[in-house]
């Protein structure tokens, strides 16, 4: 059995295998850099600026509006938006209200926002415009009882200057960012202006929200039913935020860009709270433009930068990608999905830089595990991350299985989340007790090799079972991404008279092989690549992969399709 201190061999020798964990509320860093750092930049949005001392300023003064509004210590408020500079003040000014943020992915639309202001009780939201229809829609739509009281709606523009922004801004986008819609009409509520609400003359109440005291509220996705709101204190935010500090060589001269979305929990902790309360500078995308990152990374000399996978193939496809300088870069990495070998290895090559796959859940405030940034190993989830004591164990038995066995991944450890909201019977279910030590159950399979590395075979649900053989789609994923002629790939099961279930590859092609490949050449490359009974047997064509709004492939949504379509047809689908 692998002692749990194999991977400290591998442990960057300038950082402590734990850390003392600040007592002080997430708001004090803010205060804190804005101290230290008044006249820095803290936020780049579409080459507008807003150093320290006013990104305080401004969360101050809507933190003030929130209070005249009603918001007492511990009331949750929904934060709906794309990231901007307004999310990060919004964010911050809830802090300094004593009050929890509910972070709410804006591709949601009323029907699934209903749940994200009953289920928290929220009584006030904050979104931009061109969601704020949707947010009135939801909350017009529940009992008088239950619907909100407040909206405060920003337009994009009030994070940045049109004349400025217009050399960078992406022509797609322009309708988007720079239209300005009407506020809605909220039954039994009030909608005020983002202008308004930062301008009015209310008391600042003070601050008295401790490490102990709730946050966060984000929700999971959820495997069955509604999501889940995951209770994050200040204290688990505060670990990762400052163990990603110092694990990433955090300094008040690094340039961070942030695209993966701050409403997702990696984007939250790992990117922007790590980022501003080193007093470092925050550089943001509102979504995903391959053109617009290559050119933010070389004209604003990006240092880090926090992605995942498909962001890097995308940006290493673009036809301009050689005008772009990526020589300011000095730590990239993410997760979500492995990185691919060849891409990886491109990187390294090309631009001396170790892609560092790294692995965390909202229930675990981003990172648990992570590659020293030295030691790194290819589609490898990394070593338990600082402060972090993790286990392979048997699912049914909880025993800890030995050294290169596949099993549940748990793991014990300062940010762990305190439970779920509400859900007192799913928090019993993700917890067990060992050697006195509080263990998380991620619900992810994999194992760990003899130097203390950890990999993810797949969720502990996703496995398909081929006559008796058990195919683990990440594996086949990563082996498909090796044909020169697949962008994407998503492996998921399809009903099969013989084999009960039979292995199905939907792909997205690169531009330049569209027309050229078949879906029977990709099944013999396979044949060719991979034991046989790992090998699709169905292949389909798609444009794109379904992906949630942190960039992940939805692949339960794919399955979930296939599975309809083959109940109504009786046959599994091919294109």
């Amino acid at each position: 059995m692998l002692t749990m201190s194999a991977h400290y061999t591998v442990w960057p020798k300038r950082l402590p295998h734990r850390i003392t964990v600040p007592v002080t509320s997430l708001w004090d860093n803010l205060a804190t850099s804005a101290r230290r750092y008044p006249d820095k930049v803290a936020l780049v949005f579409f080459n507008t600026t807003v150093t320290y001392l006013d990104l305080l300023q401004k969360a101050e003064r809507l933190a003030a509006t929130l209070q005249a509004l009603g918001v007492k210590k511990g009331d949750r408020v929904a934060l709906g938006m794309q990231n901007c500079p307004q999310w990060v003040i919004a964010h911050f000014a809830i802090l300094r209200a004593d009050a929890v943020v509910v972070p709410v992915n804006p591709m949601n639309r009323a029907e699934e926002l209903k749940h994200y202001i009953t289920d928290p009780d929220t009584k006030v939201a904050i979104t931009t415009g061109d969601l704020a229809p949707e947010w009135a829609k939801a909350s017009d739509a529940l009992p008088v009882a239950e619907r909100l009281a407040h909206v405060i709606v920003t337009a994009f523009t009030d994070g940045f200057d049109a004349v400025a922004a217009a050399p960078d801004m992406p022509a797609a986008w322009r309708d988007w960012l720079l239209h300005i819609h009407p506020l809605p009409v909220l039954q039994s509520g009030q909608t005020h202006a983002w202008a308004d609400a930062l301008n009015a003359d209310h008391p600042l109440l003070p601050h008295t929200a401790t490490s102990a005291d709730l946050a966060v509220l984000p929700y999971t996705s959820g495997t069955t039913g509604l999501p889940k709101g995951c209770m994050h204190p200040h204290s688990t935010v505060m670990h990762n935020a400052l163990a990603g500090s110092l694990w990433g060589g955090g300094s008040a001269d690094n340039v961070t860009l942030c695209v993966v979305p701050m409403f997702h929990i990696t984007g939250m902790v790992s990117v922007m709270h790590t980022t501003l309360m080193g007093g470092a500078c925050l550089v943001i995308m509102p979504r995903w433009d391959r053109e617009l990152a290559g050119r933010l990374i070389s004209r604003q000399r990006v240092t880090h930068w926090t992605n995942i996978p498909t962001m890097v193939i995308d940006l290493l496809a673009s036809p301009n990608f050689a005008d772009f300088d990526l020589s300011s870069l000095v730590y990239i990495g993410g997760g979500g999905a492995a990185m691919p070998q060849a891409v990886a290895q491109r990187l390294f090559e090309q631009f001396g830089l170790r892609y560092a796959e790294g692995y965390g859940l909202t229930e675990t405030a981003a990172p648990t595990h992570t590659n020293p940034p030295d030691a790194t190993k290819q589609q490898c989830l990394g070593v338990p991350f600082v402060s972090v004591e993790a286990r392979v164990i048997d699912p049914d038995t909880l025993e800890e299985l030995p050294q290169g066995q596949q099993g549940e991944i748990v793991m014990s450890g300062p940010q762990i989340f305190n439970g779920y909201w509400k859900r007192p019977d799913a928090t019993a279910a993700v917890f067990f007790e060992r050697d006195g030590k509080r263990f998380f159950r991620s619900g992810d399979l994999g194992h760990v090799d003899a130097d203390g590395y950890y990999f993810l075979t797949d969720r502990l649900k996703r496995m398909i079972n081929a006559s008796g053989f058990k195919v683990w789609p990440a594996e086949v994923e990563a082996l498909m991404f090796k044909h020169p002629a697949i962008q994407e790939a998503c492996i998921i099961s399809a009903k099969d008279a013989y084999r009960g279930e039979t292995v199905k590859a939907v792909v997205t092609l690169r531009a330049s092989h569209k027309g050229l490949v078949s879906e029977q050449d990709i099944i013999d490359w396979c044949r060719d690549n991979m034991a046989v009974y790992k090998v699709p047997r169905i292949v389909q064509f798609v444009d794109a992969l379904p992906k949630s709004g942190s960039g992940k492939v939805m692949w339960r949504a794919l399955q979930e399709k296939d599975a309809e379509i083959a109940a109504e047809t009786g046959k599994a689908v091919q294109a």
